[in-house]
């Protein structure tokens, strides 16, 4: 679905990533765990074409990804919710929502709805009133909206109490089963992320230093020097 073939990305003299190779396949859910600086947002935004200075290439469904065209190969069902609460504050939820569905499907909002039943609650309120968490939710309810076959997301849990936090990670996992949409995360919270996938990536300076179940990866004695 979604391959990185020797990978390198820079932003002026700094080398944020280098000889990355991957493969998310379809329908599975990815954590992608470092320090801060370590190249994890680098990643993402390599698969949906936002880094200009890119060597290598990123494949999505066989057909390469062009840096520099995010809207193009977002259109094509690449999903990303960006770190911070991303959605119109001056805008009430239902209009959030009716936006981003605008050349899909309208009538899936009531799916949204049903997966986030706090967001039918607040359908007036203007978006930029809602909590944190519930602007969270927005956000994520926004590129479901664009029917995604991937998400990539970058910290969704950043800031939010540890409740609300187990909510949005359950939530992620009833949506990857009920639209089978690969999940790709970018968490710092490691011991919960690794109990909602299947498969984790370990980033240090750039380089992918582990690839394989999220099992193994807990399992590491050493674990938390990692990071």
């Amino acid at each position: 679905m979604l391959e990185y073939s020797n990978v390198a990305a820079r932003y002026g003299g700094f080398t944020a990533l280098r000889e990355i190779s991957l493969t998310v396949a379809p329908g599975e859910r990815v954590a992608v765990f470092g320090h801060n600086g370590a190249g994890k947002t680098t990643l993402l935004r390599c698969g949906l074409g936002d880094v200009g200075e890119m060597d290598g290439r990123v494949l999505y469904n066989g057909e390469p990804i062009v840096p520099g065209s995010v809207y193009r190969n977002a259109r094509r069902g690449i999903g990303f919710v960006p770190q911070g609460h991303n959605v119109f504050r001056d805008l009430s939820v239902a209009q959030n929502l009716a936006i981003a569905g605008l050349l899909h499907d309208p009538g899936y909002v009531s799916e949204i709805y049903r997966l986030f039943p706090i967001l039918a609650e607040r359908r007036p309120q203007l978006a930029g009133s809602l909590s944190g968490g519930q602007q969270q939710m927005l956000a994520l309810g926004m590129a479901l909206m664009t029917r995604p076959t991937i998400l990539l997301l970058d910290e969704p849990t950043t800031g939010l109490a540890p409740v609300i936090v187990q909510g949005m990670l359950r939530s992620l996992v009833e949506i990857n089963r009920a639209t089978g949409a690969a999940i790709v995360i970018v968490e710092q919270n490691v011991a919960a992320t690794m109990q909602m996938v299947e498969r984790a990536l370990v980033l240090k300076t750039g380089r992918l230093i582990f690839d394989g179940p999220s099992a193994k990866l807990a399992a590491h004695e050493d674990l938390w020097s990692w990071f």
